[in-house]
């Protein structure tokens, strides 16, 4: 099987191929958020996150605090179940599990959609993680990775993909996560990180498993 970085240059050169246009639009946006720094509030290695209490798919609350009881932590934002490089980030973080959970960590990912019927048919919920609903994507932005999108990008899901976004997320349409995965210690603190503002490249699942080896 093919390691997600891979996986996901070939759907960004499909992308190139099929949509030149559109990738030569986001390759400018990603260029400027890049300038701007974008990303760059997020948490850093050695701070204490943030607490949170969110919703699961079944509208039950689970809080930071009680994840941590079990171990170390990670926890990954992604954009939505709309997203293809999400989809292939999680099914990809979905076939390390079994290495995560023997190097006694657990895996949340967490997303700006609410908690209703489509989302618990999902596929990703039905995998083998929890998956938290961070509604106006408010926990990412006190992680320091909520980021507004920008009106090309906010057009091409409205126009091209037919997404709404605002009824997804039951709110704030234009605010997303930059995707990005933190390690937690057992008490909270960032052990690693991984934030990139362009979307469409993700930590590689096996960083993350050496990233836990070091922590144990």
């Amino acid at each position: 099987m093919k390691n997600l970085r891979a996986q996901t240059d070939a759907k960004i050169a499909a992308g190139r191929k099929n949509n030149p246009n559109f990738m030569k639009g986001i390759d400018e946006i990603i260029a400027k958020a890049k300038d701007f720094e974008e990303g760059k509030n997020a948490l850093k290695v050695g701070e204490k996150a943030p607490s949170f209490e969110l919703p699961n798919a079944e509208g039950n609350l689970i809080s930071l605090d009680v994840l941590l009881e079990k171990g170390p932590l990670v926890i990954t934002f992604y954009r939505g179940d709309w997203c293809p490089y999400c989809n292939l980030q999680l099914r990809a973080l979905q076939a390390k599990l079994n290495e995560i959970k023997a190097l006694g960590a657990s895996l949340v990912a967490i997303s700006p959609q609410v908690p209703d019927g489509s989302l618990t048919k999902s596929e990703i919920n039905e995998m083998d993680f929890i998956v938290l609903s961070d509604q106006n994507a408010k926990v990412a932005s006190k992680y320091g990775v909520a980021w507004e999108v920008p009106e090309f990008m906010a057009e091409h899901m409205r126009v091209d993909r037919n997404l709404d976004l605002e009824k997804i997320n039951n709110g704030n349409g234009s605010i997303l996560p930059i995707p990005a995965t933190f390690i937690l210690s057992k008490n909270g603190v960032v052990a690693w990180n991984y934030v990139n503002v362009d979307y469409r490249t993700r930590s590689e699942p096996n960083e993350i498993i050496e990233a836990l080896k070091k922590l144990s």
